[in-house]
């Protein structure tokens, strides 16, 4: 097997497939713990029931609520019910979690995670390391990968799938960053765990080299990436800096406030105020600024206020966030607010895949049709655990349960010590001329100047609101870009610590996903989730109900289908859920 990518999903399945007996390699264009994944800080959900009463079933049902009734409902069920065990090996390989004062793992309130389907109080549901749960949780994951014997590649990046002419996956091309080395892999399984595309958008909490690598492979292997036009904006990223504030600073108690120093969340969520789900807490700060009501300078941005909370509470639970906003702010939190707007976080689209992590594609009139030798897991994923919007502390889980999976998965179906198939050369030669072609464009524009182009265009027409007029704009700009990449100029013709190249072929997938999520966008005329549009407000359930494949082409055309939504649980120890009015 070969995993593609060594953050927490990555990770995951690169140990627990090299723990089955499975010779695996991971590739990793960063040193595995600058991974992504360090950055998650609020914590993993699991139905512990430490701090409260709680039940994966009630963890299922916040779930499929909180995806807005677009998540597969099979898909839900196996990660809620699964979270519990996954937590507590992750407790026993080493993640150091915070404790109560009986010992037990510490959760705390996150939005949108209720008991009693709704009814009864806020769940204490998310398992935390302090405020650094994901460094925590990817140290441990890779001292367990090499503890496992796990082979690393370090500072390779990926180039292209190899896919042979009956459209399986036989490996993947990639490049050694240190000495411009050409190496192909080949196995039986190649896993994408290579994360989302934040970078995408102008102002995002992700890091610089989230660039969705996977996404952009898979398409150019002509495959279909589902449900893109869903994009999360975490509501607090520091204003200027785009820098996450953990959404456990809200579940510990910090409060939002606008200008006039109103709490005005309890308007728009009156039962759960601060702790309703990202997307609506994103809106809703939208929409203070849009009336007037944000602070400083230019009324356009949010104070999210920890004041109150104590230094105590601050240093024990928020120790991170007090240091970011210091560093990022210019902010004691202890005595003054934090200056916060809804930033780009998250990508609920990405790769389909059924819930054992293999990719799957409409085929034949086959919806679920698996491509043989090809997994994704992670952000780079579309399981559909998250439908239309994610719920905080989700993600995590979604990274260490179907890492898990497809270790699972794969000690069932992988032959070890069979022969590879034959190289499909016409495959690889392909991944070499684009290699040549990039390293040698000598067009007129450089790699950020397009990039810069992309970004504002998403940023101003794939917002947080949307209409059909902005996005059709969108859609006409991003076509324009995405053609201009035929004109792009790289001036570094070296192949050691080549940034320049690397950079391009990172634009290079992050434009097919750009034009693909606002193509999806403009394509579905309903408000869903993290998909809000002012000519169509209400959710659609008759015609909309239906996941969107969306494809491309190299010359930029796109190709829209759809799959159906999994109403159903494969387990009688819950019910499906119908869908309903979703308000907190």
């Amino acid at each position: 097997m070969v995993v593609v990518g060594a953050g927490g999903a990555g990770l995951r399945a690169t140990f627990g497939l090299a723990q089955k007996g499975l010779k695996t390699a991971c590739i990793t264009k960063v040193f595995p713990t600058r991974s992504h994944t360090v950055a998650a800080q609020g914590g993993i959900a699991a139905a512990l029931a430490n701090m409260g009463e709680d039940s994966w079933q009630y963890h299922f049902y916040d779930t499929v609520k909180g995806s807005d009734w677009l998540g597969d409902q099979d898909a839900i069920a196996y990660m809620c019910r699964e979270a519990i065990p996954a937590v507590v090996e992750l407790e026993h390989y080493g993640v150091p979690f915070s404790r109560t004062d009986e010992g037990k793992i510490y959760q705390r309130p996150f939005g949108g995670m209720t008991t009693r389907n709704g009814e009864g109080p806020p769940a204490q549901r998310t398992c935390a390391a302090a405020d650094r749960t994901g460094h925590a949780i990817l140290h441990t994951l890779y001292q367990q990968s090499l503890a496992h014997d796990a082979e690393f590649f370090i500072e390779y990046f990926a180039l292209d799938l190899i896919m042979d002419d009956n459209g399986a996956c036989t490996g993947v091309l990639a490049m050694d960053m240190s000495d411009g080395t050409l190496h192909l892999f080949r196995a039986q399984g190649t896993v994408l765990a290579t994360g989302g595309y934040g970078r995408a958008y102008f102002s995002a909490t992700s890091a610089h080299t989230c660039t969705g690598d996977g996404g952009g492979m898979a398409l150019r292997a002509g495959l279909a990436l589902q449900d893109m036009e869903f994009v999360q904006f975490h509501p607090t990223g520091i204003y200027g800096a785009g820098c996450l504030i953990t959404e456990g600073v809200r579940g510990e108690g910090g409060i939002l406030r606008n200008s006039q120093g109103e709490r005005f969340m309890e308007r728009y969520a009156p039962s759960v105020k601060d702790l309703a789900p990202r997307d609506m807490v994103s809106r809703s700060m939208t929409m203070e600024i849009r009336e007037g009501r944000g602070v400083g300078e230019h009324k356009d941005h949010i104070l999210l206020d920890l004041t109150h909370l104590g230094p105590e509470v601050i240093h024990k639970k928020l120790p991170g966030i007090a240091e970011s906003a210091r560093i990022f702010a210019g902010v004691d939190v202890e005595k003054q607010p934090i200056p916060v707007i809804p930033t780009v976080h998250y990508n609920m689209g990405g790769i389909p895949t059924n819930y054992h992590g293999e990719v799957v594609q409409l085929r034949n009139g086959n919806p679920d049709a698996v491509v043989p030798g090809l997994y994704a897991i992670g952000e780079a994923a579309c399981v559909s655990v998250h439908g239309a919007n994610r719920l905080g502390s989700n993600s995590l889980l979604d990274l260490v349960v179907f890492g898990r999976a497809v270790a699972n998965r794969a000690a069932e179906t992988i032959t070890p010590a069979k022969s590879q198939t034959a190289v499909p050369q016409a495959s690889v030669d392909k991944a070499i001329d684009r290699l040549d072609n990039l390293r040698y464009a000598r067009g007129s524009t450089p790699t950020a100047v397009i990039r810069d182009r992309m970004q504002r265009t998403m940023q101003a027409d794939a917002a947080v609101f949307r209409t059909g007029e902005t996005l059709a704009e969108g859609v006409a700009k991003m076509r324009d870009i995405h053609a201009s990449f035929a004109d792009v100029q790289t001036t570094d013709r070296s192949l050691i610590w080549n940034s320049d190249l690397i950079e391009t072929f990172e634009l290079a997938n992050l434009l097919d996903q750009a034009v693909v999520t606002i193509v999806s966008a403009e394509n579905r005329k309903e408000s869903r989730g993290a998909h809000a549009r002012e000519d169509f407000p209400q959710r659609d359930d008759e015609n909309w109900m239906k996941h969107t494949l969306c494809s491309i082409d190299e010359k930029g055309n796109t190709n829209l289908d759809y799959r159906p939504v999994h109403l159903y649980t494969n387990t009688d120890d819950v019910a499906v859920i119908p869908p309903k009015e979703r308000k907190y």
